[in-house]
């Protein structure tokens, strides 16, 4: 463990002499034996591979052995219809998934083109991709850190490691730390710097001690690199439908034939029937329309800024019961900002709205002049540059009208004492108009120390104990908020003066506390997310006391109880944390490896489980999560390609209405699949009892294929796109092992299937009984029995149209949710009749599918049979009481 390490120690055992580097010879040797500093990813899958993985799915391959089937009988029609099914539904998938898996490309762009290192005693930038264990590297402001490094050499040193650990505020580095304990977090380990993490201030040395996938940043890319192929619960109920649709379909073929051996019927013609059964089993159209009203609902959830990369993670969202949340970025707006202010007997609140102010207070507008004047960082046209605390009091300055251009132009700068981490100070010397002032920031405490009088109302008056115990009174308290303090002093002086004289014989002006704020809009979000069921959860690299003070203010926790660190869960065992996970609001100080114990830990209590997050560190809980959200904004390319789903405007809100639609969508894909069983179902139905009675076939393959393919097809897709309950957030997420069948979908999907296949029948014996036939006759002539079998065809196609209004809901009649509120679906039902018309009255198709043209008084007879299971079950609603959520 290099951390615990002397720098010495380090030195020998990587043998390296730090003045003069590793020699070019022994570099090249080490380059060739561990390899380059470059992150590997898994080859990409080419586009006929993910085709091919698209078909893997059980209701398709049902769908091939039907094609087969059909083609050894001769049944070519039928086979190229089914083959288009199929490959409409696999290019679809591989539409909506071609952006293959990006993390590991984006962390290979993230690592530094050009590092410093000193070899054969000079030094000298090299690619990063060269650097090997050993090298000596200079860091220095605004460079990027090439590997990891154990520090030697480190002067004013801090380096932003928000992307790595989470933490908002860069830390400070010091090369002579040692850390004795070998669970130390990453955001702790002060004596190290890690590949990928940026040098914000001061400078310093340090010598590699891990390259490539051997670095932090390595071991989140493996763990990226691992597959996770859990399946959504909806594709797992379409895998168990596919499967039961398969099993009934061979039960029915094998039933039907057994029928015919007692019937004494022709084996072929048996065959084709079975053939017919089967096609009528299984709704062929399934596949592509839960594919297409998946792809819609990801265009309508881009419209409310959430990019879905995987169609299957629209419907999860849907039963998500735990978001997992980092704060920084996530929950907060990842910029510090002054919340407070104070000077003697005025403790005033900072507005965080942006709003401009002015201040007649005279130590107020001291203590922010001597801030700003104190403070290297710019902040111009709302961009800033520098360290975020000082970003922090520079826009404190603009918002009361006085700008750091402005100051500094008026006190020009004429000397300074750097910020070092052992003073926690840093002082600056402006001209003024007396003279000089040096303008002191830093750690309260150390300031008090060094300082001999006090600003009261604009007077220079003695600094008392009693003033002192005052000024730790209000700092204490706003630690206990989770603010971070800083406090300011200034001295006059009549001429320029050495930094060493700087800080002694200071006045005392004030302090301040800042924070990293919550967004705006987060608590109204998860105040709804709470209602609807679902459990939010903060999960950050941040310390315990300010997470656990974002996480109150935001309604996310009560209490410190409800909280953990990284080595509190490491010290407990696999058993007691997920017994005790529960109780759990906030997990601070937590590794990579943490989030995904901790996401998996939710997960073995059924949740479903959404992980948010924007930095490099959340990859590795985005990938497991069983659905991943990154920001779009500040999120790193890492986290977006581990991702399932991005929000474009890096609004937590944003995922709230993006369960909301999950929820509706996946309520809609089940109105959907319902709806084609039960026309499956009447399919069967009519099919099943002529065979079973040994009547005439009331319908053909190709007429139940049309059916189920074009027919049934438009409904469904309109019954995807419904915009449905306006209620949905106020129920409890679905469970994930609920089934389709659940709240008595089974029960309507058979009645209304029945009621759909005696319908066809009835139809089918008034088309032969016209003509004094009836549905036991033998020899029944040709146009007699295209007449029947079109008035079957017909009832069949307007009872299923008329009956997709009522799939609009289970508990509410369509009149009350309002007949035209989904027009795709009016629509699709005028398209639908206008089709059927087309297929018996235009000849080219009334020879295909053996059908012809109806009376007027047929016409009235099937539209007659058409609507009555639309009516039978919207009748049956007012019946049906709506459970409680």
């Amino acid at each position: 463990m290099w951390f615990s390490k002397s720098p010495e120690e380090i030195i020998h055992e990587l043998n390296v002499n730090p003045a003069t580097g590793l020699s070019t010879a022994e570099a090249q040797a080490r380059l060739e034996k561990y390899g380059q500093n470059r992150l590997k990813g898994k080859p990409k899958k080419s586009m006929l591979e993910r085709f091919f993985a698209q078909l893997q799915d059980v209701l398709i391959y049902v769908l091939l052995g039907a094609a087969v089937i059909t083609i050894g009988v001769g049944e070519w029609v039928d086979a190229i219809i089914i083959l288009m099914v199929v490959l409409l539904n696999a290019t679809i998938g591989v539409i909506q998934e071609s952006k293959a898996e990006k993390a590991i490309e984006a962390l290979e762009k993230m690592t530094t083109p050009r590092s410093l290192v000193r070899r054969d005693g000079e030094v000298r930038e090299i690619n990063s991709e060269n650097v090997v264990a050993g090298d000596i590297v200079i860091l220095d402001a605004g460079r990027y850190v090439p590997a990891d490094l154990r520090l030697i050499e480190s002067a004013n040193l801090q380096i932003e490691e928000s992307a790595l650990t989470g933490e908002s505020v860069p830390t400070e580095k010091n090369a002579k730390d040692l850390h004795e304990d070998p669970k130390t977090p990453s955001g702790d380990k002060t004596n190290m710097a890690f590949m990928s993490t940026l040098t914000t201030y001061g400078r310093g040395e340090g010598v590699v001690i891990a390259t490539a996938m051997e670095t932090e940043i390595g071991k989140i890319a493996k763990i990226l690199d691992e597959d996770v192929d859990a399946m959504t619960p909806l594709q797992k109920r379409l895998e168990e439908l596919g499967k039961t649709l398969g099993y009934i379909a061979i039960g029915i073929t094998l039933v039907i034939l057994i029928i015919a051996l007692f019937q004494d019927r022709p084996l072929f013609e048996m065959f084709l029937t079975a053939i017919s059964l089967a096609v009528a089993a299984i709704p062929e159209g399934l596949p592509a329309i839960v594919a297409i009203v998946l792809a819609l609902g990801v265009t309508r959830m881009s419209k409310i800024n959430a990019i879905v990369r995987k169609l299957p993670a629209v419907e999860t969202l849907g039963s998500v019961s735990i978001i997992c949340s980092d704060k920084t970025g996530t929950l907060t707006q990842n910029k510090m900002t002054i919340v407070k202010i104070y000077t003697v007997g005025n403790l005033k609140n900072v507005p965080t709205d942006g709003r401009s102010f002015a201040t007649e207070n005279i130590d107020e507008k001291e203590l922010i002049r001597s801030f700003v004047l104190c403070s290297d960082a710019t902040y111009e046209n709302g961009e800033s540059t520098g360290d975020p605390t000082e970003v922090a009091l520079v826009v404190l300055g603009e918002k009361y009208d006085l700008g750091r251009r402005k100051l500094h132009d008026e006190y020009k700068r004429v000397g300074e004492k750097p910020f070092d981490s052992d003073r926690k100070l840093m002082s600056t010397l402006n001209q003024n108009e007396n003279g000089y002032r040096v303008h002191t920031k830093g750690a309260l405490d150390n300031i008090l120390k060094i300082s001999s009088t006090a600003l009261v109302n604009g007077k220079v008056v003695p600094l008392t104990e009693e003033m002192k115990v005052d000024y730790l009174k209000v700092a204490e308290e706003m630690s206990n908020d989770a603010l971070r303090v800083l406090g300011s002093a200034f001295k006059d002086t009549k001429s320029i003066i050495n930094p060493e004289e700087m800080e002694k014989e200071l006045t005392v002006i004030g302090l301040v506390g800042m924070i990293d704020p919550p967004r705006l809009e987060v608590k109204d979000s998860i105040a709804k997310a709470k209602g609807a069921g679902i459990t939010p959860v903060m999960i950050t690299g941040d310390h315990k006391n300010t997470a656990v003070a974002i996480a109150k203010e935001l309604g996310m926790a009560n209490s410190l109880e409800q909280s953990i660190t990284g080595s509190e869960i490491d010290e407990l065992s696999e058993e007691e944390f997920l017994k005790k996970i529960k109780n759990y609001r906030v997990f601070a100080r937590v590794s990579p490896e943490h989030k995904v114990k901790i996401v998996k830990a939710f997960q073995f209590h059924g949740n479903i489980v959404s992980m948010t997050g924007d930095g490099v560190n959340d990859a590795p809980a985005l990938k497991i999560a069983d659905i991943g959200v990154a920001m779009g904004i500040t999120g790193t390319d890492v986290s977006k390609g581990a991702s399932d789903m991005i929000l474009t405007d890096d609004n937590f809100t944003t995922i709230v209405h993006a369960i909301e639609e999950g929820r509706k969508i996946y309520n809609n894909i089940k109105k959907s699949v319902i709806f084609l069983l039960s026309c499956n179902l009447g399919e069967v139905v009519a099919i099943f009892f002529a065979v079973l009675f040994d009547w005439s076939l009331p319908l053909l393959a190709t007429q139940i294929l049309w059916i189920n393919l074009v027919t049934d097809s438009f409904p469904a897709i309109a019954l995807g796109i419904d915009p449905g309950d306006k209620d949905v957030m106020s129920k409890k997420p679905r469970k994930p092992k609920e089934s389709f069948f659940a709240h008595g979908a089974g029960q309507r999907a058979i009645i209304g299937g029945t009621l759909i296949g005696i319908l066809t029948l009835a139809a089918f014996y008034f088309g032969l009984a016209e003509f004094g036939y009836s549905v036991n006759s033998k020899d029944i002539p040709e146009h007699v029995m295209i007449n029947a079998r079109t008035m079957a065809f017909v009832v069949l196609a307007g009872s299923q149209l008329f009956f997709s209004f009522s799939m609009r809901s289970i508990y509410k009649s369509v009149f009350q949710i309002g007949l035209f509120s989904n027009k795709y679906l009016v629509g699709a039902v005028i398209f639908g009749f206008i089709l059927q018309l087309g297929v018996i009255t235009i000849p080219a198709f009334a020879n295909a599918f053996k059908v012809h043209n109806l009376s007027a008084y047929d016409w009235g007879l099937v539209m007659l049979f058409s609507i009555v299971p639309f009516i039978i079950n919207e009748v049956s609603k007012l019946f049906i009481k709506e459970p409680e959520s």
